[in-house]
């Protein structure tokens, strides 16, 4: 509990300096400067800028190589996944059109001969979690074990990296998520091998210091935020056993296919429970513009 706690403070620190000193000077890129680079337009009209999701990705890395109860390989494999999955997601972030969405989108891409940023990230996304699933090492005696042990894990982070963006469609949601899915593993404890909560430890405490200005609407997650986060649970979730990895592992993979056929937000609005956790902090829905109503014809014998 006491590394635990230590991590989520340190990632949460480390978050909200990288925050602060991003939106201070926010990064230009070729040429352009930092704030048409990284700003954006919300469904209010109102300005809103992608930093978040670099200031999760600094804070979540640079926490992670001092947070204690990891081992060198680990501390390797943690900043592989995050930054891999950020790397990648600002990418898409910034060079995506949004013309190709999920894998039957970026696949009939591929069959048309265009290469997407959608899928150059879920490519580079997948060999960045199997990199990270083979630094981590599996502990397994035997070649054959340890290599479908390697094919698990690297699932598990590409899988975890996918499925967390799928739900960054509403401010805050994607780390309500997030905080949710990593609260069983923040409380997993080990002996004699790295325990998920010591992997879990940092993410959490970072995506947690910047949900206030996520549910705020005044920054955004975005794919590079998403997609970190997302990788580095389903790092830790690789340190439990191999029954357990599958069948988070087949959660993934279920909820992944699902929502090339089912919205989850109309899901999420059809359930009471479900919609009210996702308007937790939030700010209220901007109403819909009404219609105006038609004028009775005037009877010219008034």
């Amino acid at each position: 509990m006491k590394r635990l706690v230590v991590g989520g403070v340190l990632g949460a620190a480390a978050a909200r300096a990288a925050y602060a000193a991003f939106t201070r000077r926010p990064p230009g890129l070729n040429g352009l400067p930092g704030d048409e680079v990284w700003g954006r337009t919300n469904h209010r009209g109102e300005p809103v800028t992608l930093l978040e999701g670099p200031a999760f990705v600094a804070g979540a890395a640079a926490a992670g190589l001092v947070a204690p109860g990891l081992p060198a390989r680990m501390r390797a494999a943690a900043l592989l996944a995050g930054a891999g999955g950020g790397l990648l997601g600002a990418y898409d972030d910034l060079s995506g059109s949004g013309g190709s969405r999920g894998f039957k989108g970026h696949l009939a891409a591929l069959a048309r001969g265009e290469v997407t940023s959608g899928a150059v990230k879920l490519l580079g996304i997948g060999a960045a979690g199997l990199a990270a699933a083979a630094v981590a090492g599996t502990g397994a005696r035997s070649k054959p074990a340890a290599a479908v042990d390697v094919l698990i894990n690297g699932a598990l982070v590409a899988g975890g990296a996918n499925l967390l963006n799928l739900f960054d469609l509403r401010p805050g949601r994607a780390i309500k998520v997030g905080l949710v899915m990593g609260a069983p593993l923040a409380a997993v404890g080990g002996r004699g091998t790295v325990a998920p909560a010591a992997v879990v430890a940092a993410p959490l405490g970072a995506a947690a210091a910047l949900l206030p200005e996520d549910l705020g609407e005044q920054a955004m997650l975005g794919d590079a935020g998403a997609n970190a986060l997302g990788a580095l649970l389903g790092l830790a979730a690789t340190r439990l056993g191999r029954g357990g990895r599958l069948a988070i592992l087949a959660g993934v993979v279920g909820l992944t296919g699902a929502s090339e056929f089912v919205s989850f937000t109309k899901v999420i609005q059809s359930s009471p429970p479900l919609h009210w956790f996702d308007m937790l902090g939030r700010r209220p829905p901007v109403p819909a513009p009404r219609s105006p109503q038609p004028r009775e014809p005037v009877d010219p014998a008034r």
